[in-house]
């Protein structure tokens, strides 16, 4: 932007600062002012017109400057915009572009961050999948490229490391991957960034954040910026994985700018618009002819409670839900994804008819399995039957919980799963069967002429009945080392 000069002299307007309260300012002088303009202080700070009331106009203040009454106040013209380009990928930058890494600046073109949502005619039906890496979410729970799919759960149950593990599995597909902080710590912010940085992926990746001490203005825009940014990379071509963490708190950010601002409260005291915000928000991704934005909104519930006011918001403007249980975590579940709870209402669409059928097999056992738990609580005494089914379930328990930080190719979560249903494992004890599976995966990740075996014999069964017998016949594929 130019200096408080430039557009003083341009436009020939000056207001003053007549009242602060905390991140808004109530500015007058400025007759031709219009909402959603960007004005200027003569400190350089920037602001952005909220409303006008009567005389005077409300200002978010979008920077960490204090500003003080009588302040000088000029109008720029402009909506607000911030530079993007391929020079982003790999850094850290707040909601106004500005590095955070003690890197350069970054000179870009630059783009609007409130743009409307596309339309229909630019949009395609979903049909390629997202693999994640984790287990229990691509064979239960999978996802599709662009869809909208909500990560809730309580505080301190894994969302965040489920969220790393996907991003870094997408990173090394060449995925973009983006991930919006949005007002948390400062040391987690810096955990992001050497999270990227020690697994190499700066190529492909970029942080949009800001800390918990930022003005209030600046951590309301983060969602935005970081879909700009998305918007960017999608209109070339490419596949984008967006993450915001978390929405929650940009609501209450949100609520707190709208009660300074006197609006009228609602609902929990949230503003009536705070649908429409993020709504209008989340609506921007999808899959498009140019390319997709796969959007992964966070949400923090309390005690478990998925009936909160924007939980239940956030559910009605996305493609269904992760759940992540309290209870499960505290079992030593990792991840600690409910398969009951959690809803994918367009991943289905993306897969396979064979992951079609083994997710629909699978999500059925996992409910017979869970009623005969609760059955065996009242000390009823296990027929052969109820045992083969808690057994089984024990090893597909097994082959859910992952070791931090690590991805599992979905095609070999297919090929384990198979070989529990065939019963290959049937003798083997615990220990040994989690070493087995530790190897068949670091088979298929090493070993090129297993990998495509491995691959050869899904792509041609068509149901997982086919797959679980064609294993049954020749179970060379599973016990087979490097």
């Amino acid at each position: 932007m130019k200096d408080f000069d430039y557009y003083l002299d341009k436009l020939g307007e000056i207001g003053f600062v007549e009242e602060v309260m905390h991140s808004i300012v109530n500015v007058s002088g400025l007759p031709e002012a219009h909402p959603n303009e960007i004005v200027m202080f003569e400190s350089g700070d920037v602001g952005q017109i909220m409303s006008i009331i009567e005389d005077k106009i409300e200002v978010l203040i979008l920077s960490r400057t204090k500003i003080t009454v009588g302040s000088k106040v000029v109008r720029t013209g402009e909506l607000l915009q911030v530079p993007v380009g391929d020079e982003f990928l790999g850094r850290v930058v707040d909601s106004l572009g500005n590095p955070l890494d003690n890197g350069k600046a970054i000179k870009g073109t630059y783009s609007p961050i409130d743009t409307p949502p596309h339309g229909i005619i630019g949009r395609k039906q979903i049909d390629k999948p997202l693999e994640t890496g984790v287990t229990a979410v691509d064979l239960v729970v999978p996802l599709a490229k662009g869809q909208r799919e909500l990560v809730i759960g309580d505080r301190k149950t894994g969302k965040t490391q489920f969220l790393l593990q996907t991003f870094l599995n997408q990173a090394r597909k060449g995925t973009i991957c983006i991930y919006a902080v949005i007002g948390q710590r400062q040391i987690d912010i810096k955990k992001h960034a050497e999270f990227i940085q020690k697994n190499k992926i700066q190529a492909n990746s970029l942080v949009v954040a800001t800390s918990s001490s930022d003005p209030s203005g600046l951590i309301f825009l983060t969602p935005y910026t970081a879909m700009t940014y998305a918007e960017y990379f999608r209109d070339k071509g490419m596949d984008v994985l967006l993450i915001l963490d978390d929405m929650t708190s940009h609501a209450r950010y949100y609520r707190e700018i709208s009660l300074l601002a006197k609006r009228f409260p609602g609902r929990s005291s949230y503003p009536g618009d705070i649908f429409y915000a993020q709504a209008r928000l989340i609506e921007r991704a999808g899959y498009f002819k140019t390319g997709s934005i796969t959007c992964l909104p966070v949400a923090e519930s309390v005690l478990g409670d998925l009936s909160g006011y924007i939980q239940t918001n956030l559910m009605a403007m996305t493609d269904g839900h992760i759940f992540f249980d309290i209870e499960l975590y505290n079992q030593g579940k990792r991840p600690a994804v409910s398969p009951y709870l959690s809803v994918t209402r367009v991943g289905h669409q993306a897969q396979t008819p064979l992951q079609k059928d083994l997710s629909r097999q699978l999500s059925s056992f996992l409910v017979r399995y869970d009623r005969m738990k609760q059955f065996m609580h009242f000390g009823a005494e296990a027929g052969e039957a109820v045992k083969r089914v808690l057994d089984l379930g024990a090893k597909v328990d097994m082959l859910f919980n992952q070791v931090e930080n690590t991805t599992i190719p979905v095609n070999v979560n297919i090929i384990i799963l198979a070989g529990l249903w065939a019963g290959i494992w049937n003798e083997t004890e615990v220990g040994n069967l989690k070493k087995e599976m530790e190897q068949i995966i670091l088979n298929y990740q090493t070993n090129t002429g297993y990998k495509k075996q491995v691959d050869s014999i899904i792509t041609t069964s068509q149901k997982f009945l086919d797959l679980v017998n064609a294993i049954r016949q020749n179970n060379q594929i599973i016990s087979m080392q490097q």
